[in-house]
């Protein structure tokens, strides 16, 4: 897989075994939607290999934050960053209803939180639940969860709404904002 745009353009990432990594259409819709990203930060839980989140450097994004808890995907998120030479990521080795804890008691704010869990387990609508209970997404942020387009989300969570969803193949992309955001 290569990143496809942005200073890290053409620049190959190595993908642990067993993952279904975004498609790269799906990875251009999802930044064209999200435009300019510079001077923000970007949240990736249930990261796999990293690709949309060393995407989201190579469109700018100031930082990066990684949730990865599988050793074999950790291992790649950590190849990748070597051979990228990112020094602005930060790995939390954790589930992510563990990792948003985390950073919720750390104070942590993000300007884009994205999440693309492993299909057909449930997890779009409990992780939204957890995003929707511990605020970590900054004023005027966007959630981004992609996910099964029959695995339907709640319009609500929390103070969260959803705003947009744009659909490839069998796969959806869910926008939500703060309600006094949206």
């Amino acid at each position: 897989m290569r990143i496809i745009s942005g200073i890290y353009k053409g620049r190959t990432l190595v993908m642990p075994q067993g993952i279904k990594p975004t498609q790269n259409r799906v990875r251009k819709a999802l930044f064209d939607i999200l435009g300019e990203l510079s001077g923000l930060t970007f949240l990736e839980l249930f990261s796999g290999s990293g690709a949309v989140g060393f995407e989201a450097l190579s469109y700018g994004a100031k930082e990066l934050v990684l949730v990865e808890n599988n050793r074999d995907c950790l291992e790649a998120i950590n190849n990748n960053i070597e051979a990228l030479g990112i020094k602005n990521c930060e790995i939390f080795p954790h589930n992510a209803e563990i990792a948003i804890r985390m950073l919720r008691e750390k104070g942590r704010k993000f300007d884009i939180v994205f999440l693309d869990p492993p299909y057909h387990e449930d997890l779009p609508k409990k992780t939204l639940q957890t995003l929707g209970a511990y605020d970590i997404l900054a004023a005027n942020g966007f959630l981004v969860i992609q996910h099964f387009k029959r695995d339907a989300l709640p319009k609500e969570s929390g103070d969260l709404v959803l705003i947009k969803e744009s659909k490839y193949g069998s796969t959806l992309l869910s926008f939500y904002k703060k309600k006094e955001d949206a």
